[in-house]
């Protein structure tokens, strides 16, 4: 989480010069290549089932990356990753046991509403929405991770998923980035993509191999705690009172998620 946040923020630094998308691009090309060196995945000795579910975790994983740096673009760091965090959370409500399980919605809303505050009309409606998206690709991520890790040993999963993101994030991060691409960009966005996504997404993997995925959500939700911390010491970001209290109940909706999730 906290090179998922450091790194996230230092992005921003790109944006400038290869657009967001484009920055999300370039680290993912980077991740890429270091993934197939350390795996050399024998694509064409690997089960039809196994690599099809790779290749959906790479377009996922792409359009998550996409759409949070997007959102991060537009909103501040510890907003778009409390809205983010929600998908964490739909993954431990759906597998809840009880009708307890049924709060931690309402709480979360309660949440979000704290967070982008409607009634002041000052949040930007665009990156409260592509949060929300990355919310969805982050739990679907989790689960196919999952699924994934099971049935590929080491990090071959990522070999093959991080690739298929790259290639899927081409369409909208090629463009922004060809203009400003140097070489001083690309040692920054080789150096970032070490931070996220390789080493994150390598524990991510090595964790959802011994954890259930409802206990995994609920120990992500210290990250919107985490981006706080590091919008406000990297960025300058310092959030409302009412946006602390929003980003408070989004972590309480994801703590008692998990504790009445199923393993």
């Amino acid at each position: 989480m906290a090179s998922v946040q450091t790194a996230a923020a230092a992005s921003t630094g790109l944006f400038g010069s290869v657009g967001p998308a484009g920055s999300a691009w370039l680290r993912l090309c980077f991740a890429a290549l270091v993934f197939v060196a350390v795996a050399r995945p024998k694509v064409w000795a690997l089960p039809r089932a196994d690599l099809g579910w790779s290749i959906v975790l790479g377009g996922v994983t792409g359009a998550m990356t996409v759409l949070y740096v997007e959102s991060i673009a537009r909103i501040p760091l510890a907003m778009a990753t409390a809205l983010e965090f929600l998908g964490p959370l739909a993954v431990a409500v759906l597998r809840r046991t009880g009708r307890w399980g049924l709060v931690w919605p309402a709480l979360a809303l309660a949440g979000v509403l704290a967070l982008t505050r409607p009634w002041q009309g000052g949040a930007d409606l665009v990156g409260v929405l592509l949060a929300l998206g990355a919310a969805f690709c982050w739990g679907a991520y989790i689960l196919l991770t999952q699924r994934v890790g099971e049935r590929l040993p080491g990090v071959h999963g990522l070999a093959i998923s991080l690739p298929a993101a790259a290639l899927a994030t081409a369409v909208v991060g090629l463009p922004q980035a060809l203009p400003g691409i140097s070489a001083q960009v690309l040692w920054q966005a080789a150096a970032l993509a070490l931070l996220l996504p390789v080493l994150p997404f390598t524990l991510e993997l090595l964790a959802l191999r011994r954890l259930p995925s409802a206990v995994f959500g609920v120990l992500m939700c210290l990250e919107p705690a985490m981006a706080v911390l590091v919008g406000l010491v990297l960025l300058g970001q310092v959030p409302a009172t009412v946006q602390l209290a929003g980003i408070v109940l989004v972590i309480v909706a994801g703590v008692g998620a998990g504790r009445t999730a199923k393993a």
